[in-house]
């Protein structure tokens, strides 16, 4: 129904329950925003003996994979979660996707216009986001089906592409960038989205999704980084679709660093169902990610990449620190982000797409995460405003 500027809103009742943010994906995000945070500006390690590569890597790859993945939960929360919507409000869902993803297109040039030493994932990660448009309606099971395939096929198509197109990460709105750039390639990265997908698409609050996710996590991670041990034995060397190294896009990197992701989730979620209050700072980080990660690139430009380049065990903290602080007390007192809530305004207003009553959804109140997810004080029952 087209919109008609005449039609009074009916309003929302003042009793309605409200929907609750779930702390856990919150504090899994906060985690992902603190981890890219020490990738970028966190120390060295001396020694790389052990773990192999040394305890920075463990920085290095994996918490941009885990906010990939967790845009994939805020893609299955924004439908419905483990009660997929449609008619309307699918359409509104769609719209609200596509709109967040014009705008992080936007925001991520203007940070790749900074020219730190930082490659900016939020131009992949809107493209992602808003191709996830497309299976918002599949079942669980042909997301992970979707989710193998990519990671099965992806890297071999991007050995395939890449040397045959010029690739340069910092020019981001470039397709080949997009595609199939050495750090974050659509045609691999897709594979968290989907997982994270078909994680969403559970009841996140339950503790046997909980104990699924971790199982499932400890058997990726032997996955990936056993078999790519085993390979090399095998082959007797280490090849580029063999290795699970940071940022090396293969199969066995990608398994990896799945199950490191839904480790850390599985970990946030049954901590924050028991004692959401002890995870205050982290979750309120989780919920101004897009701010904070905007935030510390910003302080990297004023700083300079030395900053970057030469790091401290001083400057790494204080990213760290003055980052949980001021994001815990502005969510406080504040509320959403102020990247937030302009993706939020914007993308309501742009889903508004009907000024009649919607029926009440069927089945119980759903819960919500807002980066990238859905609306933590929209009415879940009886009559809702279109959003």
């Amino acid at each position: 129904m087209s919109r008609s500027s005449a039609a009074p809103r009916p309003p929302v009742p003042s009793s309605m329950p409200r929907v609750r943010r779930i702390v856990g994906v919150d504090t899994a995000r906060g985690l992902a925003v603190l981890g890219m945070v020490t990738a970028h500006v966190g120390l060295d390690d001396p020694d790389r003996a052990f773990p192999p590569g040394g305890w920075s890597q463990l920085a290095d790859g994996r918490p941009s994979a885990l906010f990939v993945l967790l845009a994939g939960v805020g893609l299955a929360l924004l439908s419905g979660g483990d009660d997929p919507v449609d008619g309307t409000r699918l359409v509104q869902a769609r719209l609200r996707v596509l709109v967040r993803a014009v705008l992080l297109v936007v925001l991520g040039t203007l940070l790749v216009l900074l020219d730190t030493p930082v490659v900016v994932i939020l131009v992949v990660y809107a493209g992602l986001f808003a191709a996830g448009v497309a299976v918002l309606r599949w079942p669980r099971w042909a997301l992970v089906v979707a989710a193998v395939v990519v990671a099965l096929l992806g890297p071999v198509v991007r050995r395939q592409v890449a040397p045959h197109l010029e690739v340069t990460d910092a020019r981001p709105l470039d397709l080949p960038a997009v595609l199939v750039g050495d750090y974050y390639p659509a045609v691999v990265w897709l594979a968290y989205v989907l997982v994270g997908l078909a994680v969403g698409r559970s009841d996140l609050r339950a503790a046997r999704t909980h104990a699924a996710l971790l199982v499932w996590g400890v058997a990726l991670v032997a996955l990936g980084h056993g078999g790519a041990w085993a390979a090399r034995l095998v082959l007797g060397r280490v090849t580029e679709l063999t290795t699970s190294e940071p940022h090396s896009s293969t199969f066995f990197e990608v398994a990896g660093n799945t199950g490191a992701c839904l480790l850390v989730l599985a970990v946030c979620l049954a901590v924050g169902t028991r004692w959401p209050r002890l995870l205050a700072p982290l979750s309120a980080t989780g919920a101004l990610a897009l701010t904070a990660y905007t935030g510390q690139l910003l302080v990297i430009a004023v700083l300079g990449d030395e900053v970057v380049w030469e790091p401290t065990l001083g400057s790494w903290l204080a990213f760290l620190l003055v980052t949980l602080a001021l994001c815990w007390v502005w969510h406080a007192t504040l509320g959403r982000g102020p990247l937030e809530l302009l993706l939020h305004t914007v993308s309501l207003r742009a889903a508004d797409v009907a000024p009649d009553v919607l029926p009440a959804r069927r089945g119980a109140a759903r819960d919500a995460s807002d980066e990238g997810a859905g609306d933590p004080d929209r009415p879940v029952a009886g009559a809702e405003r279109p959003r």
